[in-house]
């Protein structure tokens, strides 16, 4: 079937699209995270963002391999579907609609509040970064809802704002970090000792949050000139860019204020950097960048989220097809899906702060929604990455076995890695994961 989409992107622009769709908050929320599992040991950090990023890039090349053998397909639940078929396909539509997307949104709009209340000097954990966590989700579903080219717009715009305060701190931090002897001093010294291998698999894990967002750039390829070239290059150099940018900023961070005094005040010690390098004024404005960045990344969860039942309705899949496939005359969006998803992420909202920012509500039984979540989509690729190589017999061996099996391997460790970083919460979440699922086989239509 002819496609209408014209061939009008080039690879310079497909690279710079794959960069603005991954590059996001997460690179600052997850910093500290990373510094404080690695109890500020900067050189096992700097290998966590390279490892997290170079499963980032295979598994992205694979996926580029079946972009451009199934050129006009678009999106995780399609390539299972074309892969493995359309059951497993249902499955990844269900998780994606009531745990991925939810979830990380959830999240993001908690993060966003977070750095609001640094801004402005409110109690990150208490009741003001929750009530501005609702609105910002509350917003961020209103203008998707209501209308989309706003939407669009803001994406664009926050594409761009999120690069200013990441290349600046990168570069200028490191020139000072450099002249002041800081950087020297935050590599030679290590704050807290503890297991390395440990450390390195919750390090890991906690890129997974800042690299993810890549599979939604192999959507491009219907409209990219020369795809079966372009693409893969695509692919791998945006990701590459993405994973140089997170290291440099990684390391200007440490230009500008001690491992400690990050790991001691977590989102404020990053605020304390930006103003150490680019002074009060200079660094209040790139920390409101840094808001607007984690804003423009709840924008683009929440697109996701407002479609999550619709994309499973429009397959005539799920729960109630008929009322989740509608969508209205005048926005062009499917209303009742919308509803369906700012319920699930508030929800998730009050799921993460009952267990994560208070004493569990629930007990021990309680996990990671922002990471376990990502995990899980890696273990999705496995099938599909095998069905590639017993599937595609015409692939030359390179793209049919080696790059599958590393990708395999890819996916295996993060597993494993999440495993070692969160041990029991791993239990508790597969629990929640399998009655969920379980809840959407009710609804799977043969």
């Amino acid at each position: 079937m002819e496609n209408g989409l014209k061939k009008k992107y080039g690879l310079i622009t497909a690279i710079a699209m794959v960069v603005g769709i991954v590059i996001g908050s997460g690179v600052f929320f997850k910093a500290e995270k990373i510094l404080t599992a690695t109890g500020g040991n900067l050189p096992l950090g700097i290998l966590a963002w390279v490892m997290g990023g170079a499963i980032m890039i295979i598994c992205a090349y694979t996926f580029s391999i079946m972009a451009t053998k199934y050129e006009y397909v678009n999106g995780i639940v399609d390539y299972a579907e074309v892969t493995i078929g359309k059951k497993y396909a249902y499955y990844v539509g269900w998780f994606m609609a009531t745990i991925y997307y939810p979830t990380l949104t959830s999240v993001l709009a908690w993060v966003s509040a977070r750095y609001t209340c640094v801004l402005f000097g409110f109690n990150i954990v208490g009741g003001e970064a929750m009530v501005i966590a609702c609105f910002y989700l509350i917003a961020s579903y209103a203008i998707n809802s209501l209308s989309p080219i706003i939407a669009g717009k803001f994406q664009v715009s926050t594409t761009i704002i999120k690069l200013i305060p990441l290349l600046l701190m990168a570069v200028i931090g490191t020139i000072v970090g450099l002249s002041n002897g800081l950087i020297i001093e935050n590599f030679t010294t290590v704050a807290k000792e503890v297991s390395t291998g440990n450390a390195l698999f919750t390090a890991v894990v906690a890129t997974s949050f800042a690299y993810e967002g890549w599979i939604i750039a192999t959507s491009i390829n219907a409209e990219l000139k020369d795809s079966k070239r372009n693409l893969p290059k695509a692919l791998v150099l945006g990701t590459f860019i993405v994973m140089s940018v997170y290291i440099l900023y990684y390391i200007g961070l440490a230009g500008g204020v001690s491992n400690a005094t990050i790991m001691e005040g977590g989102e404020a010690g990053a605020k304390i950097a930006f103003e150490g390098i680019f002074l009060k004024a200079g660094g209040t404005i790139l920390f409101v960048f840094v808001v607007i960045s984690c804003l423009g990344t709840l924008n683009g969860l929440m697109l996701g989220c407002t479609r999550g039942m619709y994309s499973l309705a429009a397959r005539n899949q799920g729960p109630k097809a008929s009322i989740f496939k509608q969508v209205d005359k005048e926005t062009n969006m499917p209303s009742n899906s919308s509803i369906v998803g700012l319920l699930l992420c508030a929800f998730w909202l009050l799921y993460f702060f009952g267990t994560q920012l208070t004493d569990s509500w629930i007990g021990p039984y309680w996990f990671d929604s922002s990471e376990l979540p990502i995990v899980t989509i890696y273990a999705s690729y496995i099938p599909i990455f095998i069905m590639l190589a017993v599937k595609e017999k015409e692939l030359p061996s390179f793209k049919r076995f080696v790059m599958p099996v590393l990708a395999v391997l890819a996916c295996i460790f993060m597993i494993i890695a999440a495993c070692f970083a969160h041990k029991m919460a791993v239990v508790w979440y597969l629990i929640t994961f399998a009655i969920v699922m379980l809840l959407g086989s009710f609804f799977y239509k043969k």
